[in-house]
């Protein structure tokens, strides 16, 4: 996409996209507008294996400029079912009717989604919902009902983001489809977000939407590296332009931390509000220079450019404390268990059924083993 959007400054964010969305766009009275675009688009969804017959034809690939037609169709079914495959049988994931369906769209996302924050913190504003609870985002499918939502939060003096999102996961709900702008991703972002969504449909915490996308994050970066291992080796350059995304990612994110970082000093200082406002904004603008001047040595590639002309806040910062946080925490778990990321999945599918009080990090390591078991009180000497 070519456009200044968060698809094209961030793009692990939209690969990751939003989860539970459904749950979201089905509450309150924007039911009947959020909720029959949806099942619209379900109603409409026709099985992966109707796709070639329906779309192929080899004279309109060709007017594309892409290979098309029903054999580029057919090398994209298999890919998603070989990703399916691996997914459950691998990793252990939910196996379900998850992306054995596709929708048509004219567009290449499919929702916008809001989320807002405190001008002189981090302290998101939340929105609540049956069955996810409450959640830092909410999503629309026409955007211009996002940008509405938009304008009513920052006149409660909020800072506010919209970003684009290319999928979600219902939780089971119904059969989450592929759309149409897919086809065009590369191997390694399909079998990224699908390992990300079906996260969400077999490991869901309620009320607790950090760990939640944390969690489907690390782990569909973690499958997805697998994935492309298996599918064609480590030597190859379709594994080879996957980790040097991955860096690039990784160098951006590391960046943004460090933003963060001196905002949250800044925000935690006795100052004034009127004086954090204030700095805060040539913390930012100093940020942005800094990036741009030492882009080259930070990038491979050109993907992140835009930053430095973001009309950075809160909210935006926002979305990478909810998603990679504490990213290095689930790493470190993931390395002191034997990085054996099935293993890693199967100790998580446990938190939901859990009656402990402990924090879901804490949970996950003792489920993994790294804790010594609590001692047993009725244990007499």
């Amino acid at each position: 996409m070519k456009r200044l959007t968060l698809l094209t400054v961030f793009p692990p964010l939209a690969a990751a996209a939003v989860s539970a969305a459904i749950l979201v766009l089905f509450s309150g009275c924007y039911v009947l507008q959020q909720g029959t675009t949806m099942l619209g688009y379900l109603y409409s969804a026709v099985p992966l294996e109707e796709l070639a017959e329906r779309e192929g034809s080899t004279e309109n690939g060709r007017e594309n400029g892409q290979e098309n037609g029903r054999e580029s169709e057919r090398r994209f079914v298999e890919r998603i079912h070989d990703i399916r495959r691996f997914a459950s049988q691998t990793l252990g994931l939910a196996s379900n009717s998850n992306y054995t369906k596709y929708v048509e769209l004219d567009r290449d996302y499919l929702a916008a989604v809001v989320s807002a924050c405190a001008k002189d913190s981090f302290t998101p504003y939340e929105w609540w919902f049956p069955v996810t609870g409450s959640v830092p985002y909410k999503g629309f499918f026409n955007e211009e009902d996002a940008r509405e939502e938009a304008a009513s939060l920052k006149e409660k003096d909020l800072d506010v983001w919209i970003r684009r999102v290319d999928a979600f996961s219902t939780l089971g709900w119904f059969s989450d489809p592929l759309y149409s702008y897919m086809k065009n991703y590369p191997v390694w972002r399909l079998a990224n977000l699908i390992i990300h969504e079906q996260l969400h449909a077999t490991v869901y915490i309620q009320g607790n939407s950090q760990f939640n996308e944390e969690l489907a994050e690390f782990v569909g970066t973690e499958g997805s590296a697998l994935y492309m291992i298996q599918a064609f080796g480590e030597d190859s350059e379709e594994y080879t332009a996957m980790k040097n995304r991955e860096a690039d990612a990784a160098a951006y994110i590391s960046f943004i931390k460090g933003l963060i970082a001196e905002l949250e000093n800044l925000y935690s200082g006795p100052n004034t509000r009127e004086e954090k406002l204030r700095q805060k904004e040539l913390i930012i603008q100093a940020a942005q220079k800094r990036f741009t001047e030492n882009y080259s040595l930070l990038f491979r590639g050109e993907g992140y450019r835009g930053f430095s002309k973001l009309s950075i806040n809160n909210a935006y910062l926002g979305n990478f404390r909810l998603y990679y946080a504490h990213g290095d925490y689930l790493k470190n778990l993931y390395t002191r268990s034997g990085s054996d990321l099935q293993k890693f999945i199967e100790a998580a599918k446990t938190l939901g059924d859990s009656d402990s009080t402990d924090e879901p990090g804490l949970q996950l390591e003792k489920a993994l083993g790294l804790l010594p078991p609590a001692p047993n009180p009725a244990k007499t000497e």
